[in-house]
């Protein structure tokens, strides 16, 4: 409880900055409190962290540096991307100091039982097993994609603002780096499988991941809705979404747009 608690204290202290910008509690604030547990983490459990763990807390680190970096990256320089957005996401400027702390608490927490699995195997006093390295492999394959997606959607969009984005992995899927972020925390999951004792720490790590796949999903759904506003009359973002899978590659599943029960 008491590593939990301090975990619980650094996601808030990190993600606090949403006071500022509303949107940042989810977005600037989760890349680097995840990266700020990474910390915490091997700062508690140096003596006693093995290779296996101590890998996957530096990769919660580069997650969140990469994350949050490139979100305050886009936030203070791209002028084409806010004024886009500033219709899209709500400034929070009318919303009460208690809903936002109610966000502000809801989101550490959220990103506590995203690393819980971790969390939990060094305080069962757990070591590195087949599913720590198979998540780890696996985490850094989802690393890797949202990258690369990110990467991607930037120089498509360089080259051709106006246009919706259907080349790289963008072919395969049409939200790679959503699906990326689910890979990632698929991985950190598996990780943790046969080292959880009790059925709390099985609420913590569920409710992390299927938490995490639920904002997906529900970003998945914002994004869509917002292409069909600006794409809907293309002929060819027609036909790309009719043959592309929206959040998982081979998945025929082509829209979440009607899908009103994601609204994160």
């Amino acid at each position: 409880m008491q590593t939990f608690l301090i975990l619980m204290a650094a996601a808030l202290l990190v993600s606090s900055i949403g006071f500022k910008k509303y949107v940042w509690f989810i977005s600037i604030g989760y890349g680097f409190a995840v990266c700020a547990i990474g910390i915490v983490l091997i700062a508690m459990y140096h003596g006693s962290m093995d290779t296996g763990l101590l890998i996957q807390c530096l990769l919660f680190i580069i997650y969140g540096v990469r994350l949050g970096g490139y979100l305050t990256y886009r936030e203070l320089k791209s002028g084409s991307y806010n004024k886009k957005m500033q219709n899209e996401i709500k400034d929070g400027k009318g919303m009460s100091i208690i809903a936002k702390c109610s966000i502000w608490i809801a989101a550490a927490l959220l990103y506590v039982c995203e690393t819980s699995p971790v969390m939990f195997r060094l305080i069962n006093g757990k070591g590195t097993d087949g599913c720590v390295t198979a998540g780890i492999i696996i985490m850094i394959c989802g690393l890797v994609i949202e990258t690369a997606a990110d990467l991607q959607k930037n120089a498509a969009k360089k080259s051709k603002p106006g246009r919706f984005v259907d080349t790289g992995l963008y072919r395969i899927v049409r939200c790679p780096n959503y699906f990326g972020e689910m890979t990632f925390w698929t991985g950190v999951f598996i990780s943790g499988i046969g080292s959880n004792a009790g059925v709390w720490q099985w609420i913590a790590v569920l409710t992390g991941y299927l938490g995490i796949i639920y904002v997906m999903f529900g970003g998945a759904r914002r994004l869509e809705i917002r292409q069909n506003k600006s794409y809907g009359d293309d002929p060819e973002y027609q036909a790309y979404v009719k043959k592309t899978p929206i959040m998982i590659p081979l998945i025929p599943l082509y829209s979440v747009e009607k899908y009103k029960w994601l609204v994160a």
